[in-house]
C-alpha cells in the first residue's frame, strides 16, 4: 500500500465526519473532500491509498468523477461509491467504469470496515503486480527509454520523470531502485515542508520518489528545494514526475522556478503509448494475465479482433488507463473470449471529438495557390491539435521530421523548435 490515507468524498458534513472519526478510530489516517474539485485536488496531493466516493453531489456526480479519473488514466486506486439512493444501473455503470465495490447508506459500521480493508488489500495486490519496465515492450521508443535510463543511472543527479497522465511514472522511476534499500513515497506532500530531514533518513542510501511535482503548492515546492540541498548527506537518489508540459510551468506564477532549475540536469521523457501502440497488444495480454492470476477479474482472453480495437485507439490515458481499461472489460464481459464489439462499446464512453472547421476555401483560386492555403490549413490543424508536439505532428503528417520543418518553413507557418524537440537527458 502507498500510504494508509482514505480520501472520503461527501458533500455532507455529518457523513464525512462520522465516516472519518470511525475510520482514524481503526488507526486510518484519512483526508476529506466536500465536493469533486476538492477530491481532484486532493487525489494528486496525497495519492490515496483508497477513495469513499458519494454518488450525488451538488457540483458533479461521483459517476461523473469516476469516469474523469478513468479517462485520464488516474483509477489506479481502489475507488468504493456511496449513496442512499442509487439505482442498481448506477451502481452496475460506476462498477463498470472500474469502480471497486458500492456502499448503500445508511453504512453499517462491520460492512464499512469490511469494505474498507478489502479495498486495501486490493491496492495493495494490485500495485505489486506492476508491470516491471523489461515487460514495457520491445519497439524502438522503449528501448531508447531504456538506453535512456542506463545512461542516466551511472549519475547521481536528481531525475525528472516527464510525460502524459497515466505513462507509468512509477514504474520507470523503480528502474533506480536496487534491491534492499529503501524506496520512499510521502504519505502526506506536507512531509517536504514540515519533515524533510525526516524523509531523507528514512530513503537514506535508497530512492526517493515524488510523484506529480507540477501539482505542489509554494510552500512545498520551497520544502523540496530544502530537501535537494541535503541528497548528498544521505546519499538518496531522488526522482520526481511531472505531466504537466515543463513550458505551462515555466510560466505559471505559482511555480517557483529554482525548482524546476535545480531539477533540470536530468529530464527523461516517457513516450505515450500511442508512440509505441505496436506494444499494446504485447502489454494488453500481459496486463489481462495478471489481472486474472490476481484474481482481480474471472478468466478471460482477448481475441485477435479485440487486441486490434485495442490497438487502434489513442489512449490518452496511456499506460493506467490501458489496465483500468481492461479490468472493466474482463469484469463485464459475457463470456470467456472477449471480442471486438465488447471493446468498442467500453472505448466509445471515453472516445473524444476532435476539432472540425469549414473550409473557406476560395476554388476560384488558382490551382497553385489554393493548394498551398490547403496545405497550411492542414498543418496549422495537426500543429494545434497535438499542442504544438511537433514529433507527432511528423507522425500524424507521415514526414521526416527535417522535411516538416522544411515544409513549415515554406508555407510560412511559424513555430517554436524548443517545443518542437524532444526534452534534453543531460
Amino acid at each position: 500500500m502507498r500510504s494508509s490515507d482514505i480520501l472520503i468524498v461527501d458533500d455532507e458534513i455529518g457523513i464525512r465526519e462520522l465516516l472519518s472519526e470511525i475510520l482514524q478510530d481503526e488507526g486510518y489516517s484519512v483526508a476529506l473532500a466536500e465536493n469533486a474539485e476538492v477530491a481532484r485536488q486532493l487525489r494528486n496531493q496525497i495519492r490515496p491509498a483508497l477513495v469513499l466516493l458519494d454518488i450525488w453531489m451538488p457540483d458533479c456526480d461521483g459517476v461523473t468523477l469516476l469516469k474523469e479519473w478513468a479517462k485520464s488514466g488516474q483509477l489506479n486506486m481502489p475507488v468504493v461509491m456511496m449513496s442512499g439512493h442509487a439505482s442498481i444501473d448506477t451502481a452496475v455503470e460506476a462498477t463498470r467504469i472500474g469502480a471497486f465495490d458500492f456502499l448503500e447508506k445508511p453504512i453499517a459500521l462491520q460492512k464499512l470496515l469490511a469494505t474498507v480493508q478489502r479495498g486495501l488489500k486490493y491496492g495493495d495486490m494490485q500495485a505489486n503486480t506492476s508491470l516491471s519496465l523489461d515487460k514495457l515492450g520491445k519497439s524502438e521508443p522503449i528501448q531508447e527509454l531504456k538506453r535512456q535510463l542506463e545512461r542516466v543511472s551511472k549519475v547521481k543527479s536528481p531525475v525528472l520523470l516527464t510525460g502524459e497522465p497515466g505513462s507509468g511514472f512509477e514504474l520507470v522511476a523503480r528502474f533506480f531502485h536496487q534491491g534492499n534499500t529503501p524506496w520512499v513515497t510521502p504519505a502526506k506532500l506536507e512531509q517536504l515542508a514540515d519533515a524533510p530531514l525526516e524523509l531523507l533518513q528514512k530513503a537514506n542510501n535508497g530512492v526517493l520518489f515524488l510523484p506529480e511535482i507540477g501539482q505542489y503548492p509554494r510552500r512545498i515546492q520551497q520544502g523540496l528545494l530544502f530537501l535537494l540541498s541535503k541528497l548528498d548527506r544521505f546519499n538518496v537518489r531522488l526522482v520526481c514526475s511531472c505531466s504537466r508540459p515543463l513550458q505551462e510551468l515555466l510560466v505559471d506564477p505559482e511555480c517557483d522556478n529554482r525548482l524546476l532549475t535545480a531539477l533540470s540536469s536530468v529530464i527523461v521523457p516517457i513516450p505515450p503509448l500511442r508512440e509505441h501502440a505496436e506494444d499494446i497488444i504485447h502489454l494488453a495480454e500481459q496486463l489481462l494475465t495478471e489481472l486474472v492470476e490476481s484474481k482481480q477479474v474471472p478468466p478471460r482472453k482477448l481475441t485477435t479482433a479485440a487486441l486490434n480495437a485495442l490497438r487502434q485507439y489513442d489512449w490518452p490515458g496511456n499506460l493506467e488507463q490501458l489496465r483500468s481499461i481492461l479490468k472493466s472489460i474482463a469484469l463485464t464481459a459475457e463470456a470467456d473470449a472477449i471480442d471486438a464489439p465488447e471493446v468498442s462499446k467500453v472505448l466509445a464512453q471515453f472516445k473524444h471529438e476532435k476539432p472540425v472547421e469549414e473550409t473557406g476555401f476560395d476554388f476560384n483560386l488558382p490551382l497553385r495557390e489554393l493548394r498551398e492555403q490547403l496545405e497550411r490549413r492542414y498543418f496549422e490543424y495537426h500543429i494545434t491539435l497535438e499542442n504544438g508536439n511537433m514529433s507527432r505532428v511528423a507522425l500524424k503528417v507521415g514526414l521526416e521530421r527535417t522535411h516538416l520543418y522544411r515544409k513549415l518553413k515554406q508555407l510560412g507557418i511559424k513555430f517554436s523548435r524548443r517545443t518542437a524537440e524532444e526534452p534534453s537527458s543531460s
